[in-house]
């Protein structure tokens, strides 16, 4: 399995509220987001997925195939009515976009998914960078979560983060990786591979 596949603090989602929407680009974080369904949907929560742009990568469509495997349903549109996604699920993962993103791309065909990601009152749950902020200076203009979850280490953005819980999953991040890019990683209590900040 996947070291992503444990990149999500299931504790900040209480169990009597399972229902969640994972919004899924078409690079990395997208497919970050399909691994981040199958493991809600191992420890028993409802999670269903919208990810209109599927990628050719093999190993993305993989990830696909094992999602629809697990009966994990697939949106053919992300509702506009901002209410329908309110009423209808308890939080959101927002894997749009990541630290491989240009800020350029919230403008493009994602612009349409972050406009309603804005509205919904629901929490978000943006995996690695917010989608729509630039990865270094962070940006006003990009959806504001309620959880951040920073994938190895946590971006220069992330001093811009004013939301509720900052995660790091960086618990296998390989030692020379560590030690190249000056890491100095959290302490990772028993078995956890994801820490709050």
């Amino acid at each position: 399995p996947s070291p992503l596949s444990q990149a999500f603090p299931l504790p900040s989602l209480p169990r009597k509220q399972p229902t969640v929407l994972v919004v899924c680009g078409p690079a990395q974080n997208g497919a970050i987001g399909l691994v981040c369904a199958r493991h809600l949907r191992i420890f028993d929560y409802e999670p269903t997925i919208f990810y209109p742009k599927r990628s050719p990568d093999p190993l993305y469509r993989d990830f696909t195939t094992q999602c629809e495997k697990m009966d994990i349903p697939f949106l053919s549109y992300l509702p506009t009515e901002v209410q329908l996604i309110n009423d209808a699920y308890n939080a959101v993962v927002d894997a749009v976009l990541g630290a491989e993103a240009e800020l350029g791309e919230g403008r493009g065909p994602c612009a349409g998914i972050l406009a309603t990601l804005k509205h919904v009152r629901i929490p978000i749950v943006s995996l690695d960078v917010p989608s729509g902020w630039d990865v270094e200076a962070g940006s006003s203009s990009g959806i504001s979560p309620d959880v951040l979850v920073s994938l190895m280490a946590p971006k220069q953005c992330a001093r811009r983060f004013l939301g509720r819980q900052h995660f790091v999953a960086g618990r296998f991040v390989p030692y020379d990786v560590q030690k190249k890019f000056e890491l100095n990683p959290p302490e990772y209590p028993g078995t956890e591979c994801v820490v709050p900040l």
